[in-house]
């Protein structure tokens, strides 16, 4: 019987109740060196070196444990025993347990760090009482579901609902501070008396509005926030009672909202200043027909659902259009909850990020299962010592299973600190659908939580497949069944490179969307181009005056040497600024409602305009100096108005009927289409129809409203540099004209695109990552390969096969594997990508060059990856190899 053989009864014959002691440990030892020489002597070295590698590395231990076993020892020791175990192989293998710790840091890290983008936007609840009853309220037209609501209707809605608690109305409206030091513009709301009471939030001094203070020829009073409060008070409480000018009105300050305030919602922004809605006495907010740029939100009363209440509001817009059918004819209500309305914007990029991240973490962890698989089977004589014992085949699995779980909590440690790391570094680079929640992004109690959840599953997801082979191996490492392993190796070495290639095509498509959208002409010319807007004192704002002031200040700036400039009374491209209105064709029939109306976006400016921004003349003529408040309505229009209302015809000549303003003007002029919203807007995008009115034209009855501020292009070479002589000419024109918001338009166009270009490179980081795992993954498995088929290259060499042939022989297995790989991932890939057309832009979401280039990427990249242990395959020395064995 060879030594092996009567080690193995011995220590099945002391599987019996008793004790171990130090004779029984020399026995033990004394029987492993007998096996080992034994085996030297039979020129088995290799079985000799795992015997000992048993001995170096715990088996003895082992041995004893798993003898302990048949004691009945309770849940918690096997626990505590596998945990001690496991720690101490683990740290037995320091090189080992370095590389699987940080490839899981890796991937676990940046699930964590994606995880606390997605609390802090999705999960995370609003910061006021019951947020789940809190809903954004819209009006919808035919073209738009989620509309901006006209103030009388607003009182309606209060009065007519019965399912909500509360209706709160609001709206931006920057206003010039003026008589605190120089003049400024600070960030004001308009809210209604509700808006406070309803969000639960309480001043930290003072109080908030009284319903009949929030009504048309009430006392102005204003609530400011604590930030300014602090800054422009210095937080005293003596500022109760002071007032503050505003656009020229008066407000007594009547309370200091807390700082940690903030209600992101619709229009919503951060504020300095609050004042109550109902006050604001201008021409059109008051009319039914016109929505202001006002949003609301309401608290849903105790017991009522959703479903309910959207009911009972469709109802009451039913009512006020058979009240009132010039308005509100065609126009419902749209319920929205107000968390899923703030997320909305964000929810396609948080979807991708997440998909992204564990695309990540699974080629991580299906790297870390290959080393497991790899080192299980070195471990062979250990577990068959173990089965010999008496050890379950479930009791081996758990202790592998035990050993991966304690490597993936290794790695969340570090994970945890990755995420700390990226998360703060994407906070500073936050697109602006994200940037709301800037605050509420952050690595919390919940992140944590989730940072072990994710660590103890990636153990046992990634750990079990090793383990369910590790159960099954004889003493010398082979499988129940032949070329098992292999066969799992290479699934593994699939799965990581057709994820690979999704990610990869992933962040293919967005590059290439990103530079389709670079090439898109705006329909201006960008460059060397300042964009400011400068607020009108409202102390006068008859037309007469304004109109002066507006000529006033076109001269000086025709003073500035090599400057070209020009005022806009609207919309100017890509700010965020603009304005629309309704029209109808002269001589067609006028359409009954609002909602029925055609819409275009509207450009009120100088005749310099055209020239400035290098906008292209088509047909006809733009505005001239001689378009003003003396001769008769004109209007220019874009060719995709030309091309909607006239088709092929000459539309130079005809008429449009401008509702609101009350005009017909006579078109003109035909100019090129620019892009308002971004250089990736489509033809879904709102408003693409376009005109251009003068401003000196402008019927009176809207001028308080449109002498609120300007907008002013400037064209020089160094914009930025002529900003404060600007400044000093404006002064020069009226002390309480304040220019703000200097913007390059070359930076504003980036701006535009900040989303798309950091959704690209936040996937080509992941891919890039992708890559290089799968690669290394496929290096790793070839390489384990080229070692265990060593007896075989030998043989191979020995009979005569050329370095030629070894190096082709292991590269078509690896190439095997990478191939069926990439056509698994290719096929998931053109599945998968098509969730993404909504992100693309001027491509296919089966863009057959991005699909080329990724594929052509993966397979030089496997090509290397295969390539360098064949090369090392075939410098193997047969005599070498075969002694060995």
């Amino acid at each position: 019987m060879s030594a092996l053989r009567r080690l193995l009864k011995r220590l099945a014959a002391m599987a019996r109740p008793r004790t171990w002691d130090r004779d029984i440990d020399e026995e033990i030892a004394s029987h492993l060196e007998e096996a080992a020489d034994d085996y030297a002597a039979r020129g088995l070295s290799r079985e000799a070196a795992r015997l000992a590698a048993i001995r170096d590395f715990g088996g003895i231990t082992q041995a004893k444990e798993t003898h302990r076993d048949v004691r009945a020892f309770t849940w918690p020791d096997h626990l505590r025993q596998d945990l001690k175990y496991s720690l101490r192989q683990l740290t037995g293998d320091p090189g080992f347990t370095s590389i699987a710790v940080a490839t899981l840091a890796l991937g676990i890290g940046v699930n964590t760090a994606a995880f606390s983008v997605i609390n802090g936007v999705l999960l995370n609840p609003l910061p006021y009482p019951q947020p789940d009853r809190l809903i954004a309220v819209y009006s919808r037209t035919a073209d738009e579901p989620r509309a901006w609501s006209s103030y009388p209707n607003f009182l309606d809605w209060v009065d007519g609902n019965r399912s909500f608690s509360g209706l709160a109305a609001f709206r931006p409206a920057d206003l010039n501070l003026t008589g605190a030091g120089p003049p400024e513009r600070v960030a004001v709301e308009m809210v209604s008396a509700s808006f406070f009471p309803l969000l639960g939030v309480q001043p930290i001094l003072g109080r908030t509005w009284l319903p009949e203070e929030d009504q048309l020829g009430a006392a102005p009073m204003a609530i400011v926030g604590e930030t300014f409060f602090n800054r422009k008070f210095g937080g005293s409480p003596a500022v109760l009672g002071r007032t503050l000018t505003l656009s020229g009105t008066s407000y007594v300050i009547i309370g200091v909202i807390p700082a940690t305030f903030q209600f992101h919602a619709g229009n919503f922004h951060p504020s300095d200043v609050y004042v109550p809605i109902g006050g604001w006495n201008v021409p059109g907010f008051r009319n039914r027909k016109v929505s202001m740029a006002m949003d609301v939100v309401g608290r849903l009363k105790p017991g009522l659902s959703l479903e309910q209440a959207a009911d009972d509001m469709q109802a009451l817009a039913r009512r006020l259009a058979d009240r009132y059918p010039a308005a509100n004819k065609g126009t419902g209500i749209t319920l929205v909850p107000l968390k899923s309305d703030l997320a909305r914007p964000a929810t396609p990029l948080l979807f991708l990020l997440g998909a992204a991240v564990l695309f990540v973490l699974l080629i991580a962890g299906v790297n870390v299962a290959n080393l497991l698989l790899a080192r299980s089977i070195r471990r062979a004589p250990e577990v068959a010592i173990r089965a010999a014992l008496g050890a379950s085949r479930r009791r081996i699995v758990r202790q592998f299973l035990t050993e991966s779980v304690v490597l993936a909590l290794a790695g969340g440690a570090p994970g945890a600190l990755i995420a700390f790391a990226a998360t703060s570094a994407a906070r500073t680079v936050l697109p602006p659908v994200l940037q709301p929640h800037a605050e509420a992004i952050r690595v919390d109690g919940r992140v944590l939580v989730f940072t072990m959840v994710v660590s103890v599953l990636a153990g046992a997801l990634f750990g079990l497949v090793p383990a369910l082979k590790a159960s099954r191996l004889d003493l010398r490492g082979q499988a129940a069944r032949s070329g098992g392993d292999h066969r799992t190796e290479g699934v593994f070495v699939v799965a990581e490179i057709a994820l690979a290639l999704v990610l990869l095509a992933g962040a293919g498509l967005l590059m290439r969307s990103l530079a389709a959208a670079l090439r898109m002409d705006p329909g201006f010319r960008p460059d060397h181009l300042l964009v400011a807007r400068v607020s009108f004192p409202a102390d006068d704002v008859s037309p007469e005056r304004v109109r002066a002031v507006w000529r006033q200040m076109s001269g000086k700036f025709e003073t500035l040497p090599g400057t070209e400039a020009s005022l806009s009374a609207s919309s100017v491209p890509m700010t965020n600024d603009f304005s629309t209105l309704p029209y109808w064709i002269d001589g067609r029939p006028r359409p009954s409602t609002p909602a029925e109306m055609q819409w275009a976006l509207s450009y009120i400016v100088e005749p310099g305009y055209l020239r400035v921004m290098g906008i292209r003349l088509q047909r006809g003529r733009f505005l001239t100096p001689q378009d003003n408040e003396h001769s008769s309505p004109v209007i220019v229009i874009d060719d995709q108005f030309a091309r909607r209302q006239f088709g092929d015809r000459d539309p130079v000549g005809r008429r449009i009927n401008i509702d609101i303003l009350n005009i017909t003007a006579q078109i003109v002029g035909v100019v090129g289409h620019v892009r308002q919203w971004s250089l990736d807007e489509t033809a879904a995008s709102p408003h693409q129809a376009q005109c251009y009115l003068s401003m000196y034209q402008l019927p009176d009855h809207v001028f308080a409203l449109a002498a609120r501020d300007v907008a002013i292009v400037f064209r020089f070479a160094d914009p930025l540099a002529q900003v404060a002589p600007i400044r000093r000419m404006l002064q020069e024109v009226n002390g309480d004209l304040v220019m703000y918001r200097e913007q390059i338009m070359d930076g504003v166009i980036a701006d535009r695109l900040a989303g798309r270009r950091f959704t690209m490179l936040v996937m080509g980081m992941f891919a890039a990552l992708a890559l290089m795992l799968a690669s290394v993954g496929t290096y790793g498995v070839v390489s384990h390969l080229v070692g265990q088929r060593a007896h075989e290259i030998a043989i191979r060499v020995a009979v005569g096969a050329g370095r030629r042939q070894v190096l082709q022989m292991v590269l078509r297995h690896g190439m095997k594997m990478a191939l069926a790989g990439l056509v698994i991932g290719l096929a998931a890939a053109l599945a998968l990508t098509r969730l993404m057309t909504n992100m693309l832009f001027g491509i296919s979401a089966h863009d057959p060059a991005t699909m080329a280039g990724v594929v052509s990427v993966l397979i030089a990249v496997s090509v290397t990856a295969c390539y360098i242990p064949a090369r090392r395959a075939t410098r193997v020395d047969p005599m070498i190899a075969l002694r060995s064995e």
